[in-house]
């Protein structure tokens, strides 16, 4: 067996002391790199204005419609989407089946599109030629372009994330309590109100959150459905978009909201899964 020359260190304590060197400093340059991309943004949002500045950008005559109608669509939307995502996650996550399950891959699909197909898919459901159009002009119901567009585009692309945050949270369920309940002679819909929701309570209102936020902040959708129109179909993102053409400052002043909202949130959720 050869021995190491003397005076020299071995081969793999030279290379342990590169890869000690070159590792961590790797490490550092890619987090800070991905760190800097995602906060250098925000230091633009929040340090490039004056809070005076920030405040006089919110004087603008289209900010207050913006907000009431964001708040007022957004809660309507959560509100649909937490009444009928409720028992819909519940039925899929005691479903076995196969279909449930290609059921649940289908419902994820609005957080994957991108959000000019789902303006498009649903102006060609909804629309005037699309396949509820004859049913809904007989009606006398005109879908686009108006405050019920908007929350449907809220709806489509914000529904996934309470539905699967649902989803896995009755599935995490002792099937022993579900049974117990069942031979004591409880129905479903006792074993659904008393058991299932208050011990997934936690889950619910962290999807809740989640889906209000991304609601919050639907733009694509609903400028290709609900078009742009302030004061009826204008939200705040689209009030963003509208201000970049002529003030700045009253975009970047909406923008701070957003973001101030959003980390709220965040903060809100990550405290409530602490507890």
């Amino acid at each position: 067996m050869p021995q190491p020359v003397a005076g020299r260190a071995p081969r793999w304590e030279t290379r342990n002391g590169w890869v000690a060197v070159v590792w961590p400093t790797a490490i550092g340059a890619l987090s800070g790199l991905l760190l800097l991309l995602v906060l250098l943004p925000v230091a633009g949002l929040l340090f490039t204005s004056s809070p005076r500045q920030l405040w006089g950008g919110l004087s603008d005559p289209m900010v207050g419609p913006a907000l009431r109608l964001t708040l007022v669509t957004t809660i309507a939307s959560l509100l649909v989407v937490v009444i009928c995502g409720t028992p819909l996650a519940w039925v899929i996550a005691r479903g076995r089946a196969r279909p449930w399950r290609v059921l649940e891959t289908v419902l994820e699909l609005p957080v994957v599109l991108p959000p000019a197909v789902a303006g498009v898919a649903l102006l060609l459901a909804f629309g005037r030629r699309g396949l509820l159009g004859d049913q809904l002009a007989i009606a006398g119901i005109g879908l686009p372009f108006s405050r019920a567009a908007v929350v449907l585009a809220q709806t489509f692309v914000a529904a996934p994330f309470y539905v699967q945050a649902a989803i896995l949270a009755f599935r995490r369920l002792d099937t022993d309590l579900v049974l117990v309940a069942r031979t004591l002679g409880a129905s479903w819909p006792r074993v659904f109100f008393t058991i299932a929701v208050p011990l997934s309570w936690q889950a619910l209102g962290s999807g809740a959150a989640m889906t209000w936020a991304r609601a919050l902040g639907e733009f694509g959708a609903t400028l290709m459905f609900a078009g742009n129109l302030s004061g009826r179909t204008q939200t705040l993102p689209l009030a963003i978009y509208s201000a970049l053409e002529s003030d700045l400052q009253t975009a970047q002043s909406l923008s701070i909201i957003l973001v101030a909202v959003a980390f709220a949130l965040l903060v809100a959720i990550r405290a409530g899964a602490r507890r």
